[in-house]
């Protein structure tokens, strides 16, 4: 039971820390800002870039390739759609525009409350394994450096992820956890894709 108690309370204490650097980084903001968190965060706007990244993907791997690729980074993203679901319901965290606490200190919102729980970010999951499972995918295209398209995406994820904070819809905590999920699936679905196209030996 001690050791139980233990843990419990190290949990507690993390969260108050996570609520005040979350405070801290939320209260970094402007109008000119907080129009570009609110881009950063609303994943319609994405579209076209995932369409671009999609046809990159085509053209630099061939459609058999480009085609396989893209459905293990829809399947990863599938995925973690539903982990999340299941994992928010699980934990039951409350996300910082439904805390009352949170609120109290003056927390700054940008959107609506929406869901109750949100532990941890799909926003972030989402972002940074479309981003790993793509650059892995990539890889298998031996006559062209994608150090530069990785860089410039792995930016566009954290900025995504990040904004989730100054919307004031997450605890930095949830996009840390994100971040971590969302790259190991991503890793994960990369390689699902590199074995597939080994194993049926397509070029």
């Amino acid at each position: 039971m001690e050791g139980s108690s233990a843990v419990m309370d190290f949990l507690r204490s993390l969260h108050h820390i996570d609520k005040d650097v979350t405070l801290a980084i939320n209260s970094w903001n402007s109008p000119a800002t907080d129009v570009m968190w609110q881009v950063f965060s609303d994943n319609k706007i994405w579209i076209v870039l995932y369409l671009a990244v999609a046809a990159l993907i085509i053209v630099r791997l061939g459609w058999k390739r480009g085609l396989i690729l893209i459905a293990c980074c829809a399947l990863c993203v599938a995925a973690i759609d539903q982990l999340t679901n299941v994992v928010k319901m699980s934990v039951q965290r409350l996300r910082p525009v439904h805390d009352a606490e949170m609120m109290a200190r003056g927390l700054h919102v940008l959107e609506v409350p929406g869901m109750l729980y949100g532990f941890f970010s799909a926003h972030a999951a989402n972002a940074t394994s479309f981003v790993s499972c793509t650059m892995v995918g990539l890889s298998m295209d031996k006559k062209h450096n994608y150090t530069l398209l990785g860089v410039l995406l792995g930016i566009w994820a954290v900025l995504v992820s990040i904004s989730r904070v100054f919307v004031g819809k997450h605890f930095l905590g949830d996009v840390l956890t994100g971040i971590l999920v969302g790259v190991a699936f991503g890793v994960l679905c990369g390689y699902l894709c590199r074995l597939i196209c080994r194993k049926i030996k397509v070029n």
